[in-house]
């Protein structure tokens, strides 16, 4: 597997959101600048590098098993070392260390500028002490303004202005990280103890890093972060996120702009009216409502309601007929009443959202969440869970159909494997990954290119996916 041109071989393995995407290519691009051969399957690798995913009990279950299935390459003599990274290990250090013996180090994101080095000493038979983990939001000052001097001496996965990302895929689009951490306090949520506190990157970086992918072939820039309404805030321009997207929609070749993450809370007029009006930012609004009882979520130490969140998809609605709408739910929080299940199928039935993420609650290590009373038993979460998801498949699958007659302009991202006369994409109001995509029939011979753009009608629908005649 190794050369001697180079340190060895790694495989990068990346689980969770797409910021942690980010976070990979610029770990790709530390050791390919190092001298090391990035590989795609972990088996044919030196290092197995998994970048794991603390947000929820899944996702951890996920990136322990995928770490373990990493491990067992070792047995076989086809992979010499396992390394965690990511959440995951920046959340746990030590006692994921502990659960994982077969791991040969488990790295906190304060490892990454010097991730090379940990590395060759790991290949050459040493084993680097595993990360401590603190509570991340203690290493930023209080006050958000006074965070952009300090933030220089803070490790910042995907903030490095001095890293060149390696592409790990050859998709057409591409996430694009604008600010890490989140200063809110939601009961349910773990992520600002391991993610710190909100740091905005600086628009040229943000910018120079948006040209080089779109060199790269990229045609729709996805901006992600913790909580995107927050931009600027530690910049002293809160608005700066509106002044930011005309500047990214201007790059030669890219066509489209996708927000990710807003807080319902913290979303703007002047950002709606941004959004809705700078040509190229796709009409697409990810919103997080995690709930529409205004009760329980004070208890969730969030705000909003049934109204104020039908008020806000109004706004948007009068501006954009034809925006996509997408938000997560959770059910079954500490305290959640059979009043409050209906409010929330209340809220879901008016709201005509085009994706809805339903997901259970669980106890997260460190929140609030946990010390609560009134939690409720497994079992009726569960069933919450079932009655609200199969709420959610039958408005989604009505709203796909509303779409029907409507004009959509889709990314042509791959050719289908079973159909020589389809090709699948995403139109305008689809999120990569989790929002559906459009099967568009062409003509057999005339495949459009992947990254190409096709002009097309909505005929038909399976599920949220939409079936696509070209014009």
């Amino acid at each position: 597997m190794t050369t001697s041109a180079t340190h060895g071989s790694v495989a990068l393995v990346t689980l969770g959101c797409t910021r942690n995407e980010v976070d990979s290519e610029e770990l790709a691009g530390r050791l390919a600048a190092d001298g090391w051969t990035l590989v795609d399957d972990a088996a044919e690798a030196d290092v197995a590098l998994v970048n794991t995913c603390g947000f929820v009990e899944q996702a951890k279950k996920d990136s322990i098993d995928t770490l373990l299935e990493a491990a067992d390459l070792k047995e076989t003599g086809r992979t010499r070392a396992v390394v965690a990274v990511g959440c995951l290990a920046e959340r746990y250090g030590q006692t994921l260390a502990d659960e994982l013996p077969d791991a040969d180090a488990v790295l906190g994101f304060d490892s990454y500028a010097d991730m090379s080095s940990h590395l060759r000493s790991i290949l050459a038979g040493h084993r680097p002490a595993s990360h401590v983990p603190s509570d991340r939001r203690r290493l930023l000052p209080l006050s958000p303004v006074d965070r952009a001097a300090a933030s220089t001496d803070v490790a910042l996965p995907g903030h490095d202005a001095g890293v060149v990302r390696s592409r790990l895929g050859s998709a057409p689009w591409a996430p694009l990280k604008i600010a890490s951490g989140c200063d809110r306090r939601c009961a349910f949520c773990a992520i600002p103890t391991f993610r710190g506190s909100f740091v905005s990157r600086r628009p040229t970086d943000v910018v120079a890093e948006a040209r080089w992918l779109a060199a790269e072939g990229v045609r729709e820039l996805f901006l992600v972060s913790e909580n995107s309404t927050s931009y600027g805030k530690d910049l002293g321009d809160i608005g700066l996120l509106e002044k930011l997207l005309p500047e990214l929609t201007a790059i030669e070749g890219v066509e489209r702009v996708r927000v990710s993450y807003l807080q319902p809370a913290e979303v703007r007029p002047g950002l709606l009216e941004a959004m809705a009006t700078v040509p190229g930012v796709s009409p697409w609004y990810d919103l997080s409502f995690q709930h529409a009882s205004t009760p329980l979520l004070r208890r969730m130490r969030r705000f909003g309601g049934t109204e104020a969140f039908l008020g806000l998809l109004e706004g948007i609605r009068s501006r954009q007929p034809l925006a996509g709408a997408r938000s997560n739910v959770i059910v079954g929080f500490p305290g959640e009443t059979e009043a409050d299940v209906d409010e929330l199928e209340r809220f879901l039935t008016a709201a005509r959202l085009d994706v809805v993420g339903v997901f259970g609650y669980s106890d997260e290590d460190g929140t609030e969440g946990e010390t609560l009373d009134a939690h409720l038993p497994a079992e009726v979460v569960a069933e919450r869970v079932e009655r609200i998801t199969a709420l959610v498949e039958e408005l989604t699958a009505q709203r796909a159909l509303e779409r029907v007659g409507e004009s959509v302009r889709v990314l042509v991202e791959e050719h289908d494997e079973d159909d020589d006369a389809v090709v699948l994409g995403r139109a305008d109001h689809q999120g990569p990954d989790v929002d559906g995509v459009c099967h568009v029939r062409v003509a057999p011979g005339e495949l459009p290119a992947v990254g190409t753009f096709v002009d097309g009608v909505v005929v038909g629908t399976e599920g949220v996916d939409l079936l696509v005649e070209p014009r």
